[in-house]
């Protein structure tokens, strides 16, 4: 169901023939919405602005869902929605089990490939905005009728498996006892003596090829390493309360066995060439080739995302490729874009985005660094956000804080900011839906109703009472833009308008002190509104409380 906004635009276009651009309006006086399309058209037209809003007023067929429009100033023109739709409209969101969230019409087969730790390492702060984007991005598609296939890409294959590996061997290590601290420590050592031992780094290289053949006591070892992260990543997404499982896994190593087809196929069609003994794609307009097989006849990022690929659209059949991976990759992902389009393994009718984001930064401004320079893990940074508010409310401020900045832009992790139950901030709207809450406990204490749609067309008299409810009808519109855009910061944004707007309907329109009908439609209204808030929260992967 298309939301108010979207009804009365299309209708404005089917009579101007461009997008009339409607805007809330500025105060309660000017009804709803203003719309200066008449503005806008008189300019090219050569006509009095007042002249063409009358013929539009005159024209555009709104009499079932509008009081009359008005014409003000210059030649603006004021749309009030009638209370009476507007109620309908609450009452009907109310009704739909899905809050008022539409379905796609098209539903796809969409895969989300995002967080990829590296194994043998903890997750730290550059893992956070992938892990926390990625599953904001998935729970949003999953709502509107998207199949969606979570990738997580863990960096589990290379050449610091051979040294991890005869590191362990060397030491006489049970494996199998590690934990994730130990197999930090443990490759710090295995760098120290690769850097140190050339006999030592020999035997390391020799061991890849040994891993890479499928030795038996090499890959036994490898699998430990595996699973002591996977203990980890698991910690860590239960703790943030992501989505992410082992079946979502789907690592480097997934890919090994098929780079070999891929570089055979790409130079059999021409795409890739051979360039200084190494096979390279040379793109159109673009003066850095994409390396697929180095000279050396390894294999890097490039081949494994293009297997990547090949495996998502021929195997999962996917319609849409989404990559949560930090900004700096944009160009990476462009060629490797590019190659499979040029290879035909990412058809025309499959799109392929990637969502790039920025760093976190200290109070200072600067890259999040440890005293000596070092990455943060990711342990540290949520302790730091639960040494000042409980759990639920440290990762709700983690998160908010995240997805509320425009994506491609670096935010400051500032604790005492992100955690405060004032401003905007994820607390804010936990405490926002606490409140809300409250009152609809104290009614059905009270055996009051609290969910009849009905009440609501009683009365919506009050100006605060018409803006909660018009925000309220635009929820499956803006979830709908962000499962288009991408950009969790407009569904933010949006929860902190209504949870805004419900603070001042709280203050200009008693609940529970009013009476008969009109506590009936507050009641409803407060029931839509946490129902929303809920919904949306959950979308943020926010856990919404009762009480706080």
């Amino acid at each position: 169901m298309a939301s108010l906004p979207e009804i009365l635009s299309a209708r404005f276009e089917a009579v101007t023939g461009v997008d009339p651009e409607l805007r809330p309006a500025t105060k309660p006086q000017f009804g709803h919405y203003q719309c200066n399309v008449a503005l806008r058209l008189a300019a090219d037209r050569g006509l009095k602005p007042r002249e063409v809003a009358q013929s539009i007023v005159d024209t555009v067929d709104v009499a079932d869902l509008c009081e009359p429009l008005e014409i003000a100033g210059p030649g603006f023109i004021n749309i009030r929605i009638r209370t009476d739709v507007l109620a309908h409209a609450v009452a009907e969101q109310l009704r739909d089990p899905h809050a008022g969230i539409v379905p796609t019409q098209k539903p796809a087969v969409v895969v989300v490939d995002y967080s990829a730790p590296n194994v043998a390492k903890p997750m730290h702060v550059g893992n956070l905005r992938s892990t926390i984007i990625g599953d904001c991005l998935a729970r949003v598609l999953r709502s509107t009728g998207d199949t969606v296939i979570a990738q997580n890409h863990i960096g589990d294959w290379g050449t610091q498996f051979g040294m991890l590996v005869e590191q362990i061997l060397d030491e006489g290590i049970d494996a199998s006892a590690l934990t994730l601290d130990t197999s930090v420590e443990l490759y710090k050592r295995a760098q120290a003596h690769f850097r140190s031992d050339e006999v030592f780094a020999e035997a390391a290289r020799r061991r890849v090829v040994a891993l890479q053949a499928g030795d038996e006591q090499t890959r036994a070892i490898w699998q430990c390493l595996i699973d002591v992260s996977k203990a980890g990543f698991n910690r860590a997404y239960a703790r943030l309360g992501v989505l992410l499982t082992d079946a979502d896994l789907a690592g480097e190593s997934m890919y090994n066995p098929m780079l070999d087809a891929v570089a055979a196929d790409l130079e059999a069609m021409g795409v890739a060439t051979m360039d200084a003994g190494a096979l390279c794609v040379f793109i159109p307009g673009d003066d850095a080739p994409l390396i697929v097989r180095k000279s050396d006849g390894g294999y890097g990022y490039a081949a494994t995302d293009l297997a990547a690929i090949r495996h998502r659209v021929g195997t999962l059949h996917a319609d849409r490729l989404i990559y949560v991976v930090g900004a700096p990759q944009s160009h990476h992902f462009a060629q490797v874009f590019a190659t499979a389009r040029l290879a035909g393994w990412l058809p025309e009718a499959v799109s392929a985005e990637h969502v790039g984001f920025g760093s976190v930064l200290g109070a200072d401004g600067k890259m999040f660094k440890t005293r000596d320079g070092k990455a943060v893990t990711l342990d540290t940074l949520l302790d730091a956000a639960e040494e000042v508010a409980a759990t639920e409310v440290a990762m709700a401020a983690v998160k908010y804080a995240d997805l509320s900045n425009a994506l491609h832009k670096d935010y400051v992790f500032d604790v005492d900011r992100m955690t405060a139950t004032t401003g905007d901030t994820g607390p804010y709207l936990q405490y926002a839906h606490a409140r809300v809450s409250q009152i609809l406990r104290r009614a059905a204490a009270d055996s009051l109703v609290v969910d009849d749609a009905t009440a609501v067309i009683a009365c919506l008299g009050e100006p605060a009472e018409q803006t909660l409810a018009l925000t309220l009808t635009r929820f499956g519109e803006v979830v709908a833009e962000v499962a288009s855009s991408l950009q969790p910061h407009k569904l933010c944004g949006y929860l902190f308008e209504l949870a805004t707007q419900l603070s001042s309907f709280y203050e200009q329109c008693p609940v529970l002190k009013s009476e008969d009908e009109i506590r009936a439609s507050r009641l409803v209204l407060c029931r839509a509104t946490q129902r929303v808030l809920a919904t949306g929260l959950d979308l943020l992967g926010i856990h919404a409380p009762e009480s706080m």
